[in-house]
């Protein structure tokens, strides 16, 4: 595990080389042990910096580099007159802790604190009843136990950091795949039911083109309007590539009278119908229309088609009524299922009722 505090060591190596000298300078002087002393924490600084897999080009365990520092520090200890050097023995539990976990951590932490104790006991007679002693055992207690707490934050902070960013590119996956799905949904809800629109008025075109000149020229118009209109509402997402509600029709009650206008005739007769005051215009209603609209029109070979729109205090609904074969709702295609998914996402509900003597598709939104 790397360590997620590199700076630490460094800033006790630092100031135990400050302490350590300014020792030297105001007491015996210095030395050849105050610049081995000098050149030991020089040494210790130096491992940190290295890489700790990496050494003269080849690899070196992280075991072996963690027993260097601890002979390194050993030395320093040896060399040192001022006695600062055993607060680096904190550095023990603490790297420690991010190279083998807490458990070994906490036991070399109480290892040091029991080494400290029997120096004390081989070389200073009856340090137990000299206070200075007893406070400096103490005190190097405590730091261990505030160095083990703070790798244990660092490491803590570290994996919360970890699954943050894991969540967050979750999240940018998942946003990508919205906007790809609402994307298709787009598509396939507008310029598919234009090109199948179309395919429609220009199948009428050429069925009539001998028998009734004038309707083929109709339908040819309304095709021509299917294809204008499928290339402005292509420009419009390409312009905007936004919200829904940006490119939301100017009018439902117009925009639902042009498409039913451009899809009746022929053997086909379909009528809107539409009460309560208009709000504001909704899109998904819209699609909804679209897509039972075509539906009908393509795949239930219905004669009379119906689409109603009815506004209240709650909300708006919008049913599309008609005559044709039906289907099995094991059958929905990728209209339906999208049309679903842009209803919840508009916090409404959808029903379909088919049978053998027609479907209803329902669709209400709330306000």
């Amino acid at each position: 595990m790397s360590r997620p505090v590199p700076w630490i060591p460094a800033v006790l190596y630092g100031a135990v080389l400050l302490g350590g000298v300014y020792y030297a300078v105001i007491g015996p002087g210095p030395g050849a042990r105050t610049a081995a002393f000098a050149a030991l924490l020089s040494a210790l600084a130096a491992l940190d910096l290295c890489e700790p897999r990496q050494w003269r080009g080849r690899r070196i365990p992280a075991g072996a580099v963690f027993v260097l520092r601890v002979l390194l520090l050993c030395a320093v200890a040896a060399v040192d007159e001022s006695g600062l050097s055993r607060v680096l023995f904190v550095l023990v539990p603490f790297l420690a802790f991010f190279a083998y976990g807490s458990t070994v951590a906490i036991g070399l932490g109480v290892g040091c604190v029991a080494a400290l104790a029997g120096a004390f006991t081989l070389w200073v007679p009856h340090w137990q009843v000299r206070a200075e002693y007893i406070s400096d055992l103490l005190m190097f207690a405590l730091g261990v136990v505030l160095a083990l707490t703070m790798a244990a934050v660092a490491v803590r902070e570290q994996q919360a950091r970890t699954r943050l960013e894991g969540t967050l590119a979750q999240v940018a996956e998942l946003s990508a795949a919205r906007e790809r799905n609402r994307l298709a949904r787009e598509i396939h809800d507008s310029l598919g039911h234009h090109l199948t629109a179309i395919g429609i008025q220009l199948e009428k075109a050429e069925a009539f083109a001998s028998l009734d000149p004038q309707g083929s020229a109709q339908a040819v118009s309304h095709a021509r309007w299917s294809a204008n209109r499928a290339l402005d509402e292509v420009r419009a997402s390409v312009r905007t590539l936004g919200p829904e509600s940006e490119s939301e029709p100017a009018g439902l009650a117009r925009a639902l009278a042009d498409l039913v206008h451009h899809l009746d005739g022929g053997s086909r007769r379909i009528t809107l119908d539409m009460s309560g005051a208009e709000r504001r215009p909704l899109l998904v209603l819209y699609r909804a229309a679209q897509e039972g609209l075509t539906n009908a029109c393509r795949h239930s070979g219905a004669t009379e088609i119906r689409v109603d729109v009815a506004y209240d205090g709650r909300g708006a609904r919008l049913q599309v009524i008609d005559n044709g074969s039906g289907f099995d709702s094991v059958d929905e295609g990728f209209g339906l299922t999208g049309l679903r998914e842009r209803v919840r996402l508009a916090g409404g509900t959808m029903a379909i009722d088919s049978s053998a003597g027609g479907t209803v598709l329902t669709v209400g939104v709330p306000w």
